[in-house]
């Protein structure tokens, strides 16, 4: 029986297929060119039949586009957005609120659980940016709406940054009320709370603002101010030590990005 006859193979490089998250993207800045580049809002299937893109991808990718400003929508038509123009200014013009949204939202993808970033308000904290899990289960923290300090991690780490005179300001102007049974309002207890939030820069809270929910948040600085806080809360029935010391790890990781921008 003969052998089989053995033929060198030529060694030829193939380029590997992309992979679907750098397809999204490059047909996400596809899409932001096209539309561009027209004087004219253009209807979704116009996009569709002129990128070959299917309309099922189209449509989640234009959701994205709108909802980060880069297109705007009209009815049914899509022209470029206020964020374009967004990209070109310079560092100096940006918003806080436009420095922390990445972050926020990246470290909500990290860990799949609501991430927010607060800024004070007199004796309250305002969530500035925030980004929910998209799991089942989940806490919403609602933008443009004013919460208490005492009963957020996110207020109690800001509390800690006070200098004491404004903290002793803070204890005799506020009425701090109980929204649950673990609501600490009791002034000993809270500086005890605080003492220890200024020793780790970090704040957690247990069910105080909402049953079922715990938080974490930490202070970020910035040249030395503190500018807001960056939270994490999630519901008590995922958190156990090994999440808790993540979540620890990436809130100080992302405030240190914030603080050395």
């Amino acid at each position: 029986m003969a052998e089989a006859e053995s033929k060198p193979v030529a060694n030829r490089s193939v380029a590997p297929a992309p992979n679907s998250q750098v397809k999204s993207a490059t047909r996400t800045l596809d899409i932001i060119e096209y539309v561009v580049a027209y004087d004219r809002p253009l209807v979704a299937q116009e996009i569709a039949t002129a990128l070959a893109i299917p309309v099922s991808s189209l449509s989640y990718l234009l959701s994205t586009l709108v909802e980060r400003d880069y297109l705007e929508r009209h009815g049914r038509r899509y022209s470029a957005g206020p964020g374009l123009a967004r990209l070109q200014t310079t560092g100096g013009n940006y918003t806080l609120r436009d420095r922390v949204a990445p972050l926020v939202r990246t470290l909500r993808m990290q860990l799949d659980e609501t991430t927010s970033f607060f800024i004070r308000e007199g004796w309250e904290i305002e969530a500035i940016v925030t980004e929910s899990s998209e799991q089942a289960l989940r806490y919403s923290v609602p933008t443009g709406q004013r919460l208490p300090m005492h009963a957020l991690a996110a207020g109690k780490v800001l509390l800690g940054a006070l200098p004491e005179e404004d903290l002793d300001r803070y204890f005799s102007e506020t009425t701090r009320e109980h929204f649950t049974p673990s609501t600490v309002t009791d002034e000993a207890a809270l500086r005890e709370q605080i003492a220890r939030t200024r020793d780790t820069g970090f704040a957690t809270t247990n069910e105080e603002y909402s049953r079922g929910i715990e938080g974490m948040a930490r202070v970020v600085l910035i040249d030395g101010n503190p500018v807001g806080s960056i939270s994490v809360a999630m519901p008590k029935v995922r958190v156990d030590s090994a999440t808790e010391a993540r979540v620890r790890d990436l809130l100080g990781k992302t405030a240190a990005l914030l603080e050395g921008s």
